[in-house]
């Protein structure tokens, strides 16, 4: 009677100590637009690029020349540009996320690119030339 007391003990502590004990998993950042934050750019200085029809699509700061920002919302920022070019330095600010296709890409790889992808919503968008606005 009392090995068999012992041995449901041992049975209940081999099911419920795992879970009792800290696994040290991070929940991972959703990628794309409007998901988890991952850190916001303000009055970042970039290089944008834009569309064909002038809308910016891209971009990247001046200080990470590594990093790709796809623009959220091109269309709404499309009207702050004025007489912004191809080439121009603007002031980029905005909450950036993981570009999605990026985070997939590199999952299921095991090259560790150079690149990284995020997504940012561009809260503000102007042109920059040495400080003169």
């Amino acid at each position: 009677m009392r090995g068999n007391t012992i041995r449901k003990i041992l049975v209940a502590l081999i099911i419920i100590a795992p879970v009792m004990t800290n696994t040290d998993c991070k929940k991972q950042p959703k990628c794309g637009c409007g998901k988890d934050i991952l850190f916001t750019l303000t009055g970042a200085s970039a290089n944008v690029m834009f569309t064909v029809s002038g809308e910016p699509i891209i971009c990247t700061t001046v200080g990470d020349p590594y990093s790709y920002y796809t623009f959220c919302n091109p269309t709404e920022m499309f009207s702050k540009l004025g007489d912004a070019k191809t080439g121009d330095i603007l002031l980029v600010s905005g909450p950036v996320y993981w570009n999605c296709a990026y985070v997939y890409q590199s999952s299921n790889s095991s090259y560790q690119s150079l690149y990284k992808q995020y997504d940012i919503q561009v809260t503000d968008l102007t042109l920059d030339l040495y400080g003169k606005k």
